[in-house]
């Protein structure tokens, strides 16, 4: 597929995807690529550009990432953003140092307008800092072009050959005008045109599916999220019959939700799916029992998934491959190239070693969120669906802190069911990224009808995210609050105390576990 390529090479920061994100945003494809990828292979690639993306390490530690220098010499532009841009100056000749005052958080930074980086950007710009160490000398060749009070070099650039830093992160949303930034970098600097449509990547990806599967059978794991349903629509496009779609009923759904799945994709659905429920509750909450740890819970439920889909490929005869609704930001909290772990998706690191598939397919892996709703929509795909509120691939397994029980399952079901229907009747569901109830592992004292409680303290969740790598939580009135309160503790079981959760992404996460 001929189209222009920004690549993203990854030294171990978290907001590697996020970079990739944005500058899709600027209708430009772009990939992450781990920093140990050789540079014939990034010249094989042709970029327009590439991006260094920040790291939690020392550039003049050995130990630390590093890239072999002729990558400067390759005539390619290259912006390095936080540890990206020390590695840049550390490797050009310039002076890295432990920084005398660390920055971390929102901070203004005076730019230089007239450099290209910074072209329709304010002179005084509210950036995002993250570093303990800095750079204290430029390389020779290279003009600042921005700094702060502590921190002399927060910009750099040598335009003659297309080389920019900057010590602050302009891919968060907490850098006002990070996106100009960005596009200023990837159109101006870069040259690129800005061509990439999720119309085309639709239609090349439904011919790619076609040509590789041919006349093969396919199961794919429906879940009736938005990711798998795209997933499925879209195979269903390719391939027609041959598709197969069993959706897992793991008794970790939200109230209802299974009879909803079916009623959409199943015999008297809109959609001519062989679709096929499996309903296992029992055997997840038997595999569950006494399970704490969340990384546990999750491998667990991921290994379930694919036991039960061999079970039913068995039943249905020869399957050839495994489809699933994985996307971009699963991959990236799995641990990418050289990120941390953050969670094990179920249908990324959660899958165990060996699986009776050929292989597994997941059209949906180079995508972000919104761009798997855009793609929804070139689909066809009705908006009620597409713009479902997004639910993880292990359920209220991760809405649960400790140990899962059916018991629990419920108080979490009608918690949800409640808070999900006030947000709704006061208008606030079109607002907000994404919102749920979920059970801490917290029981307290409370007094009921003058009886003393001990019973469980739910935690209301909402936040508001573009990409879902990032995320603040959202203002919900008081009153709203007070009502769900209110009728959970009224209606739901086992339940006297709510709280709202207001932690934002990083340091959280969107789910709990």
């Amino acid at each position: 597929m001929e189209r222009e390529l920004v690549i993203v090479l990854d030294f171990g920061g978290q907001y590697n995807q996020l970079i990739a994100r944005r500058v899709r945003e600027c209708n430009v494809y772009c990939e992450v690529k781990p920093y140990t990828i050789s540079l014939d292979e990034i010249k094989k690639m042709n970029p327009k550009g590439i991006i260094f993306t920040g790291g939690p390490n020392s550039v003049y530690d050995d130990a630390s990432p590093h890239y072999e220098k002729a990558i400067f010499e390759a005539g390619i532009p290259i912006l390095g953003i936080c540890y990206g841009s020390q590695l840049m100056a550390y490797t050009l000749g310039g002076e890295v140092k432990t920084a005398p005052v660390s920055e971390y958080g929102h901070t203004e930074v005076s730019v230089d307008t007239e450099d290209v980086l910074f072209e329709g950007v304010s002179e005084k710009t509210v950036c995002w800092m993250s570093h303990t160490d800095y750079i204290a000398q430029a390389p020779e060749g290279f003009k600042v072009t921005a700094s702060t009070p502590v921190c002399p070099v927060a910009a750099m650039a040598c335009p003659e050959k297309k080389f920019y830093a900057t010590q602050f992160h302009p891919e968060v949303m907490h850098t006002k005008e990070g996106m100009q930034m960005l596009k200023n970098f990837v159109i101006n600097i870069c040259g690129c045109k800005g061509d990439w449509k999720m119309g085309s990547f639709v239609n090349e990806t439904i011919a790619q599916l076609r040509q590789k599967i041919g006349n093969g059978k396919v199961l794919c794991a429906l879940s009736g999220g938005v990711d798998s349903s795209v997933a499925a629509v879209m195979l269903s496009k390719a391939i027609g019959k041959q598709l197969t779609c069993v959706f897992v009923d793991h008794g970790l759904l939200r109230k209802n939700e299974g009879d909803e799945v079916e009623a959409v994709f199943g015999p008297n659905g809109a959609y001519e799916l062989n679709f096929i429920r499996v309903n296992a509750q029992q055997r997840y909450y038997d595999k569950l029992k006494g399970v704490e740890d969340p990384e546990a819970k999750r491998k667990i439920i991921g290994e379930e998934f694919i036991r039960v889909f061999e079970e039913e490929a068995k039943k249905i005869g020869a399957v050839d491959y495994l489809v699933q609704g994985t996307i971009y930001p699963d991959v990236i909290e799995s641990g990418l190239g050289q990120s941390a772990v953050i969670k094990s998706h179920h249908n990324v690191g959660g899958l165990p070693g060996v699986v009776d598939f050929k292989e597994i397919i997941e059209p949906l892996r180079m995508l972000f969120k919104d761009e798997v709703r855009k793609a929804g929509l070139e689909l066809g795909i009705p908006e009620y669906l597409v713009f479902r509120q997004p639910f993880p691939g292990p359920g209220l397994g991760v809405r649960i802190v400790g140990e899962v029980t059916e018991e629990k399952v419920k108080i979490v079901q009608d918690a949800d069911y409640i808070y999900r229907e006030e947000i709704a009747k006061a208008g606030l569901d079109k607002g907000m990224g994404q919102y749920f109830a979920g059970l801490t592992n917290m029981r307290s004292v409370g007094v009921m009808g003058d009886f003393r409680t001990y019973d469980y303290a739910v935690a209301l969740r909402a936040v508001n995210t573009s990409d879902f790598m990032t995320a603040e939580a959202s203002e919900i009135p008081y009153e709203v609050l007070f009502k769900v309160t209110s009728r959970i503790i009224n209606e739901v079981k086992g339940v006297n105390r709510v709280m709202y959760d207001l932690t934002s992404k990083p340091p959280g996460t969107i789910e709990f576990e």
